[in-house]
């Protein structure tokens, strides 16, 4: 069984970005710049900000943060995107989610041009990425895509199952492994009214689980040999943390890991992998790659 680690693959292409900022500026061209919106206090989204803006001093980018009440109004959380979109100076932003009641989440996507689109949730990068055209791809199903790479993990022709139909990962996953240029792979998508979801799972050669359930895949659910990506992170009380809570994975990793090819663990896998195709996606749309 091999250990998929997210952290030591981000930390490198991390390096690997740095070292090409350094290109970049060197030639005397800009610094990329990552602005990100955090609309009120939500402490998962206060972190994941956090992270992603240290993440941006580790690559050499520039950074800014611009903050919100959770009473804002929609117009004003619009007028500061569309403010964005014409900043020559910003090559991507992103706006945290969730947001509160009161403004279209929906709204706010259509509205990010598409061109600095780096969370890849504007509904042109959706569709390009469908059609198999260049586009900033979300990051969690490109980071996926990344660790399977980097490990060499076969999935051309194999069976792959998605547990989970999100927008944010389960359908790209699904596109992306199903395409040539990315995965090739023959895929299923199962969800929580699948009535033949374990059967599935016990056919596959990968398991991408991104279904939200703490534990949902046991060991009777995984054939030998399969290649388990575990995108759970869900919050489970634990008195003996600090923090009174810990991370746990869609995956029961203890009964699965055994009979597994590759795995990767929670924490310290897919989640690290988000941030850094963040930064990849901030790189791309620095120097023009995607959208001229």
């Amino acid at each position: 069984m091999t250990l998929i680690d997210g952290k030591a693959t981000a930390a490198t292409i991390k390096a690997e970005i740095a070292e090409r900022v350094k290109e970049i500026v060197a030639a005397g061209n800009k610094r990329p710049h990552l602005a990100a919106i955090l609309v009120g206090h939500d402490g998962g989204s206060e972190t994941y900000v956090a992270n992603k803006v240290k993440a941006c001093e580790v690559c050499g980018f520039k950074s800014t943060l611009i903050r919100f009440e959770d009473t804002v109004s929609e117009d004003e959380l619009l007028s500061k995107v569309r403010e964005l979109n014409e900043d020559a100076d910003v090559d991507g932003f992103i706006v945290q989610l969730p947001l509160p009641k009161q403004i279209s989440e929906q709204k706010v996507i259509e509205t990010i041009d598409y061109r600095k689109d780096v969370d890849g949730f504007h509904p042109i990068n959706v569709g390009r990425m469908a059609i198999g055209l260049p586009c900033f791809i979300s990051a969690t199903p490109k980071g996926i895509i990344e660790l399977l790479k980097r490990y060499e993990v076969p999935t051309s022709g194999k069976k792959c199952v998605v547990l989970g139909r999100s927008n944010i990962v389960g359908k790209p996953m699904a596109q992306l492994m199903m395409q040539k240029c990315y995965g090739d792979s023959t895929v299923t998508v199962c969800h929580s009214h699948s009535a033949t979801l374990k059967q599935e799972c016990r056919e596959a050669d990968i398991i991408i689980a991104a279904i939200g359930r703490p534990d949902f895949v046991t060991a009777d659910m995984v054939k030998e040999g399969a290649c388990v990506i575990d995108v759970g992170t869900t919050r489970v009380p634990d008195n003996t943390k600090k923090k009174g809570f810990r991370l746990n994975g869609d995956v029961k990793f203890d009964e699965v890991a055994p009979k597994c090819s590759f795995i990767t663990p929670v924490p310290g896998g897919v989640g690290p992998m988000t941030i850094c195709m963040l930064m990849q996606n901030t790189l791309l749309a620095g120097e023009k790659a995607i959208y001229k």
